[in-house]
C-alpha cells in the first residue's frame, strides 16, 4: 500500500509559538517543524547538528518567512544549551506554547556486550534529554500562567521486547512514564503532556545505520506492509499539540499497528 496524499494545513496552531528538539534533517523531527509552520505556528528548532539545523532554518524561512522561523544548536544532554533555546523561543516571539520532544538516540548492541558508555548514552539523550525540555517547558508554561502543550516522541519499542534495543526500549518507556507522571504535575497549571508512540518512520539516516534485513522484516510486520511517512507522525503531533485534543493529557498514541 501506498502512502496517502500528504495532507494541507488548516491553521491549527496560528499564531502559536512553538520549539522542537532534534529538528534538523528529513526525519520526524523536521517534517514536524514543517507541519507546525503549515498549521500557522511560529517556530524555534534545536539539534545536535549544527549546519544541518542551519541548513533547515534558511529553507523554512525562506518558504515561511524569517519571522516565523528561528534555531539554536541545542544537545539535549546540556542543560545550558536546553535553557538557552527555551530562552531564545520567548526572546524571538514572546511567548512558548507549545514543546515537542523529539530528540532521541539509538542503536543495536546485545546486552552480554553492551558498554555502559552505550547504555548511558541513549538513556542521557533519550530520556534525559526529554526530561530536561520538559523541566524547562513547565518552568516556562507554570510562569506565564498562560497553559501550554508538550508532546513527547517515544516508541512502540516501550512496550514491546526487541533484540539488541534494550537501552532504547528502557529509555522509551521511560519516556511514556515520565509522560504520565508530568501530566498529572502539570494539570493544574492548565497544561497538557502527552507523546506519539511511532514504529517504522523512514528517512535517510534511519536506511544508513539499519540494515536492508530489519528494515524490510520490520515493514512486513506493518499492518499496511510500508513504514510511515514522518509526516504522518508529524500529523499526530499536531494533532495532539491542537485544541482538537483539549482533553487528553498523560497518554501515549501509538502510530502504528505495532503496540504490543
Amino acid at each position: 500500500m501506498t502512502a496517502p496524499d500528504y495532507v494541507p494545513g488548516h491553521g491549527l496552531l496560528k499564531d502559536r509559538t512553538a520549539v522542537v528538539t532534534a529538528a534538523a534533517g528529513a526525519g520526524i523531527g523536521g517534517a514536524t517543524a514543517r507541519r507546525l509552520l503549515e498549521e500557522g505556528a511560529r517556530i524555534v528548532i534545536g539539534d545536535a547538528h549544527a549546519r544541518r539545523l542551519k541548513e533547515t532554518e534558511e529553507a523554512l524561512a525562506a518558504e515561511f518567512g524569517a519571522d516565523r522561523v528561528a534555531s539554536l544548536p541545542c544537545d539535549v544532554t546540556e542543560e545550558n544549551q536546553v535553557r538557552s533555546l527555551f530562552a531564545l523561543a520567548e526572546h524571538t516571539h514572546g511567548r512558548l506554547d507549545i514543546v515537542v520532544n523529539n530528540a532521541g538516540l539509538g542503536g543495536t548492541a546485545a546486552l552480554v556486550d553492551m558498554t555502559d558508555d552505550q547504555w548511558s548514552r541513549v538513556l542521557d539523550v533519550t530520556l534525559n534529554g526529554t526530561f530536561r525540555c520538559t523541566r524547562a517547558a513547565l518552568r516556562a508554561f507554570k510562569a506565564s500562567g498562560g497553559g501550554g502543550v508538550i508532546v513527547n516522541n517515544a516508541s512502540v519499542i516501550g512496550w514491546r521486547a526487541q533484540t539488541g534495543q534494550a537501552h532504547y526500549a528502557a529509555a522509551k518507556a521511560g519516556v511514556m512514564a515520565l509522560t504520565r507522571c508530568a501530566a498529572l504535575e502539570a494539570a493544574e497549571f492548565g497544561v497538557r503532556v502527552n507523546a506519539v508512540a511511532p514504529s517504522l518512520a523512514m528517512h535517510p539516516h534511519l536506511v544508513k545505520v539499519t540494515s536492508e534485513e530489519l528494515l524490510a522484516e520490520l515493514t512486513a510486520r506493518e499492518a499496511f506492509g510500508r513504514h510511515a511517512e514522518p509526516w504522518e507522525v508529524a500529523n499526530v503531533i499536531v494533532f495532539l499539540a491542537s485544541a482538537y485534543s483539549s482533553y487528553m493529557t498523560g497518554e501515549t498514541v501509538s502510530v502504528s499497528s505495532q503496540h504490543a
